[in-house]
This record gives structure tokens, C-alpha cells and sequence, in this order.
């Protein structure tokens, strides 16, 4: 490098030399410059300006500014020098300082080109379309001339290559988000959140910075054939933590706990002695578990279920099926109903019943009924 030479003659510099110079006249496609310390003159033409196409000298440049240069190519009387390779000269150190590091910095995007973005940081940087977002984008017309954050991934003098990705930033925002959030979750907590997207077997919604898993089984008291029924993206839920699991960052939560159980003032909705349509669930040896509203099931003890003798209830029933059944006991505190469907079949007559018709009758006719029905009394004792 040359610098701080009084009167500096042409034959003194050589083409590599960085030269200090100052912008005499602007022409429309080179620049005139001064030799700093000399007579000398020197020319930079358009090309040499920047690492990016210009198509104006004095988009780039302007009279009076001082510059650092690259003496190219020395003739006679004048010498041709470049901006554009000093700049590159300390830009590719930086460049690798910043690779090796991983330094996030910002840069300006200069052009919109098919595949992605391009910017100057002393020398050309593109920003391929995969790596502008962590999202798909439509139009990048609205990144020009706006300020990026990004961070060199890849690096190749030798070919003049400079990848950026503003994505890996943004990705690494989000990672460290993420954390912070997960760390001031517990489970146990209920909060609000935003349904960000469905999937066969739940629902993602986020918590601030980072996603959970509400289970399809998790979504309601109700039994649930797919997601979409309960829930739609960007709907606010209230969910509550089931578990977290810091090693694989990942949240169990659950709809379903924050709202009123089926069970919840049970005796409000059905009494002892109604009769109630119902849907059988299951069926296993001892009899068939009934769902009489949604999300309650009771039971129908297998000698409930006929007046008939039956060895099994998949004698007579079958799960899906539909059935009348009567309310025979409820007891909400440990979620228990039985059930009858035998006490409906049109042949049964159960002592009580025969006893509250007997003392009608009596009292209406004298007539003693005991006498005509007392077979069958000690038939049922």
C-alpha cells in the first residue's frame, strides 16, 4: 500500500497498490480522482464502483469524497484503479471473522432477483429465497431497500460466493423464545392460547413463542370424530399444562379440563326413575355401559338388561346400538348410574310396582288384589 509519499510519479505505483484518492469529476460512466500526495490522476471506471451493477457514477459516488483504492492497471500518465476490489480486500476479512463467529449483522437489500436477494457488503451477498423466511413468500418485492438481519453460511473467495440467510436469525429468535417460554411454564397451569394449525389427531396452539399438542381425545368431554369439529385455526382457547417435556421441548395440554364436566350437576339433568334413550359404548361380562347424555355413561347389569335369562350381554346387544333405559340409582360423587332396560320390557311387573298398584286398587274398589295376584308376590320374594 501506498500512502503518505510526497509527489508520487506513475512510475511509482504497481498494479495490487491501495491508494488513497479523492473524486475530482463525476462523469456518467467512470469517476476522475486525484492521487492523494501526487500530480497523478486516475480513473475508475463504472464496473470497478461496486460489486453490484450501477448504471450511474454518481449513484455511488459523489465530488470531493475520498476514497480507498486498488491501483488495476498502470498507463503512461494516469492509472486505472477500482473501488470496488479495495473494499472487497478488507470485506472478505470481515467476512470470515463474521462466518467463523457467527455474527449476526444487518445489510440492505439492494436488488430483488429471481431466487431470492442480493445486497453489498463490499462485495455481492445473496440471501436465497429459502433462506429469507421461516415461512413461504409470495412477493419479495416489498424486502427492497429494507434492512435485514442475517448471518454468512456459506463462504468462497475463490468464486466470489457470499451466502446470507436471514432465516437461521430468525430461527435462532425463536429457538431462544421458545426457551425462555417452556422454562416459565409448569404443569398444572391454565393459560390462553391461539389454535395454530389441526391434525388428524389434535390441535397446535401456541403459548407465547412456543406450540403444544392438544390430543383429539383432549378437546372436549365429548367424544370428538376430528379436530375441525371443535376447534378452527386462530380461535383463543383456554387450555391447561398436562406435562412438559424440556429434553424434546414439547407440551401436553389439554381443552377439555378447563371446561365443566358432563358430571357437573348431574342430578340437574336426570333423576331417579327417568327413562332416557341411550347409546351402548361397551359391552363386557357383567353387562353394557350406556351413554345417556353426552359424555355419562351408566350401567346396565346384565341382569338388568332382560327379563330373559341371557349367559352374555352380546347375546342381545351390540355397541352403537340405541336403547331405552331407566334411571335405577345415581351417585355423582363417584360417577356411578345404573341403569335398566328389563324394567321397560312390556311383560315385567317388579314388587313394588305390584304393591303400589295393589293399595290403589284397594282403596278405590275394597277389592282385596293380594288374593287375585299373591302368586305371583311369592313368585318375585
Amino acid at each position: 500500500m501506498v500512502e503518505d509519499m510526497n509527489q508520487v510519479d506513475v512510475k511509482d505505483l504497481e498494479v495490487g497498490d491501495i491508494v488513497t484518492a479523492t473524486v475530482t469529476k463525476v462523469e456518467e460512466k467512470q469517476v476522475i480522482v486525484s492521487i492523494t500526495n501526487s500530480k497523478v490522476d486516475g480513473i475508475i471506471p463504472i464496473s470497478e464502483l461496486s460489486s453490484l451493477h450501477v448504471e450511474k457514477a454518481s449513484d455511488v459516488v459523489s465530488e470531493g469524497e475520498e476514497l480507498e483504492l486498488k491501483v488495476t492497471k498502470v498507463e503512461e500518465e494516469t492509472l486505472i484503479l477500482s473501488k470496488r476490489a479495495a473494499t472487497a480486500e478488507k470485506s472478505w476479512e470481515i467476512l470470515e471473522e463474521r462466518f467463523n463467529s457467527g455474527e449476526v449483522f444487518e445489510t440492505e437489500v439492494k436488488d430483488v432477483v429471481k431466487g431470492g436477494l442480493v445486497v453489498d457488503i463490499g462485495v455481492r451477498g445473496f440471501i436465497p429465497a429459502s433462506l429469507v423466511e421461516t415461512h413461504y413468500v409470495e412477493d419479495f418485492s416489498e424486502y427492497l431497500h429494507n434492512t435485514l438481519t442475517v448471518k454468512v453460511v456459506e463462504l468462497d473467495r475463490e468464486k466470489n460466493r457470499v451466502i446470507l440467510s436471514h432465516r437461521a436469525v430468525v430461527e435462532a429468535e425463536q429457538k431462544q423464545q421458545k426457551n425462555k417460554v417452556i422454562h416459565s411454564l409448569e404443569a398444572g397451569q391454565v393459560l390462553e392460547g391461539t389454535v395454530q394449525r389441526l391434525t388428524d389427531f389434535g390441535a397446535f396452539v401456541d403459548l407465547g413463542g412456543i406450540d403444544g399438542l392438544v390430543h383429539i381425545s383432549q378437546l372436549s368431554h365429548n367424544h370428538v370424530d376430528k379436530p375441525s369439529d371443535v376447534v378452527e385455526e386462530g380461535q383463543k382457547v383456554t387450555v391447561k399444562i398436562l406435562s412438559i417435556d424440556l429434553d424434546n421441548d414439547r407440551i401436553s395440554l389439554s381443552i377439555k379440563d378447563t371446561l365443566p364436566g358432563p358430571w357437573a350437576n348431574i342430578h340437574e339433568q336426570i333423576a331417579r326413575g327417568d327413562v332416557k334413550e341411550g347409546t351402548v359404548r361397551r359391552l363386557v361380562s357383567f353387562g353394557a355401559f350406556v351413554e345417556i347424555i353426552p359424555g355419562v355413561e351408566g350401567l346396565v347389569h346384565i341382569s338388568q338388561i332382560s327379563n330373559k335369562h341371557i349367559g352374555t350381554p352380546h347375546e342381545v346387544l351390540k355397541e352403537g346400538q340405541k336403547v331405552n333405559v331407566k334411571v335405577l340409582e345415581i351417585n355423582e360423587k363417584e360417577q356411578r348410574i345404573s341403569l335398566s332396560m328389563k324394567e321397560l320390557e312390556e311383560d315385567y311387573f317388579n314388587e313394588e310396582d305390584l304393591i303400589k298398584y295393589q293399595q290403589k286398587e284397594e282403596s278405590s274398589s275394597g277389592f282385596q288384589l293380594g288374593e287375585m295376584i299373591g302368586d305371583q308376590l311369592k313368585k318375585l320374594k
